[in-house]
């Protein structure tokens, strides 16, 4: 029987943005080895937040989501030595936008064998999206070399701020008697 690790929050550095999810993953398997990961339910119900495609605007809903997951992507492939240019990023855009335009066609006709509709013109709006945003991704990796995506690890916290969980209960207790009175 394999055991858990709370420490381990204590080592990983966390992204402060939509790229979250994908951050942890690759900070886990950095640190550790896959057959010690796995994804666990922590609730049994969840409230996932659904965005909207926000064809209008890159600071909100999926293009936002779309732009930091890819820039988080981004990050991590420079760690391993991947060296990043526009010509790449054109590179990726393009072939993202040859399979994801498959990938609309594959569904479209998968919802017609099954009399089911899908709007092509929306799913390919959403595609051209996609597409541009890893392009905007990728300029803002290039012009921001130095951005600070994490928040520090809590390792790191500690030694800045050694009483950080005393000083959190404190903040816990002193919110419940607040509640209670």
């Amino acid at each position: 029987m394999f055991g858990y690790r709370r420490d381990v929050l204590n080592d990983i550095r966390i992204p402060s943005d939509w790229g979250l999810e994908i951050g942890v993953l690759s900070e886990m398997h950095r640190n550790y080895a896959n057959n010690r990961l796995c994804q666990v339910d922590i609730a049994q119900i969840y409230d996932h937040k659904h965005q909207d495609i926000s064809l209008e605007s890159q600071d909100t809903g999926l293009s936002k989501m779309s732009i930091d997951i890819s820039k988080a992507l981004f990050r991590k492939l420079a760690t391993k030595g991947q060296v990043f240019s526009p010509e790449t990023f054109r590179t990726l855009k393009a072939t993202y936008f040859r399979i994801a335009l498959d990938f609309v066609e594959t569904y479209r006709n998968d919802a017609i064998m099954n009399g089911l509709t899908v709007d092509i013109h929306q799913e390919e709006e959403a595609v051209e999206m996609f597409a541009k945003n890893i392009m905007v991704a990728g300029q803002e990796f290039l012009d921001t070399p130095m951005e600070v995506p994490f928040i520090p690890s809590w390792n790191r916290v500690q030694s800045a701020m050694p009483d950080i969980f005393e000083r959190l209960y404190q903040a816990v207790e002193d919110d419940n008697t607040e509640f209670s009175s």
